[in-house]
């Protein structure tokens, strides 16, 4: 089908519209993808939809019940390939043809097996026109999660560091140091909320005692599963996360040799408790985000500690790396960034190039992504 240029600079922008609904569901849709979605009849949008938290109802049923009978004949814009089977609900691409839509601008294919084209051929079997592309690289991003816990059975993983300019994260001794202002802190914020879940080690837990929540006015409910890999099960029960286990979710991540009694103790707090097998030591990361791609977890936000983030970096599982960089020194007696290793192994990896950076405040923010 050739469309003309303004039919073409059309299509664009009102996907650019279902990207940005898509958004509102970052964080919140788990295990399934944050989908946008757009109905527009005659250059007017007749119907928004975005994936409701729990992943349900999906963007293209929202949008389609806010157009109600305007969608007949309309144009739908979805960021991702409407489902075509049944799951917890029936498929989005026969209420699409049940809605009367006429064309259908798709951004991209949906990996996951039962979709995988299947949903466009069911759309154009029924008549409908469908195009796939528009918007496809920014779609791939926000649907980044999705892909990578589809194909390789894990999920999307981001590491943030806070550093000094002296390349430190902490002060000796592993004490705190507010390194960033408040704008670096802001971000970071936000980024939970974008996150499934957040995950830190025991040696942060403990020198930290950190709560890992989103603290952004009226945001507070979108903060993330708080994940602590703890071998030994050494987490307090007086711990901030233990303390507030009932009223945002902390999965505690432990070895199989972990004592029952202190997972029964822990597991009192409302902390849910899970273990990963495998030799004494530290753990397996493969496993553990195996682990947690099992339980639906397609975005990840690393914050824990110099020797959790020297391990994802050690075994190639960092797809983003967002670098918060301070003018202020910490001192040679400070704690370096990746335990064992040079901050080089990280943002002079082959496998990343930085693709953006900014000032906050006083700040700077750089952001590395996979190739």
């Amino acid at each position: 089908m050739n469309l003309s240029t303004e039919a073409v600079g059309a299509d664009q922008r009102f996907m650019a519209l279902a990207l940005a609904l898509g958004r509102r569901g970052l964080g919140r849709t788990w295990p399934n993808p944050a989908v946008g979605a757009v109905v527009v009849e005659n250059g007017i949008i007749a119907g928004r939809g975005w994936t409701q938290p729990g992943g349900r109802p999906h963007a293209e049923v929202e949008a389609l019940r806010r157009a109600g009978k305007t969608a007949r004949g309309a144009t739908l814009y979805v960021t991702l390939e409407p489902c075509s089977h049944h799951g917890k609900t029936p498929p989005c691409a026969d209420a699409i043809i049940a809605a009367g839509i006429k064309r259908v601008v798709s951004a991209l294919e949906d990996p996951n097996p039962k979709v995988a084209g299947a949903g466009h051929a069911r759309l154009t079997a029924a008549g409908i026109v469908v195009n796939i592309g528009v918007g496809a690289e920014e779609a791939r991003r926000d649907h980044a999660g999705h892909i990578r816990r589809v194909r390789d059975g894990r999920p999307q993983v981001m590491l943030k560091l806070a550093i000094s300019a002296d390349g430190k994260v902490a002060a000796a001794g592993r004490r705190p140091f507010a390194i960033t202002g408040s704008e670096a802190r802001d971000r970071v914020h936000l980024l939970r909320a974008h996150s499934d879940a957040i995950m830190i080690g025991i040696g942060t837990a403990l020198a930290d005692d950190p709560l890992l929540t989103c603290r952004l006015p009226g945001m507070e409910k979108d903060s993330p599963v708080r994940v602590v890999l703890d071998g030994e099960l050494r987490l307090p029960e007086g711990s901030r996360l233990t303390q507030t286990a009932r009223e945002v979710p902390v999965w505690v991540i432990a070895g199989s040799n972990a004592a029952l009694e202190r997972e029964q103790t822990l597991a009192a707090t409302g902390a849910h408790i899970m273990r990963v097998a495998g030799r004494d030591g530290p753990f397996d990361m493969s496993a553990v985000l195996k682990l947690l791609a099992e339980r639906g977890i397609t975005r990840l936000m690393v914050e824990g500690g110099p020797t959790l983030a020297a391990s994802l970096v050690a075994a190639d599982l960092i797809d983003v790396a967002m670098l918060f960089r301070s003018a202020k020194i910490v001192g040679s007696d400070g704690i370096d960034a990746l335990e064992g290793l040079p901050l080089a192994a990280l943002i002079d990896s082959p496998g990343l190039e930085r693709v953006k950076s900014e000032p906050l405040g006083a700040d700077i923010g750089d952001v590395f992504e996979r190739k």
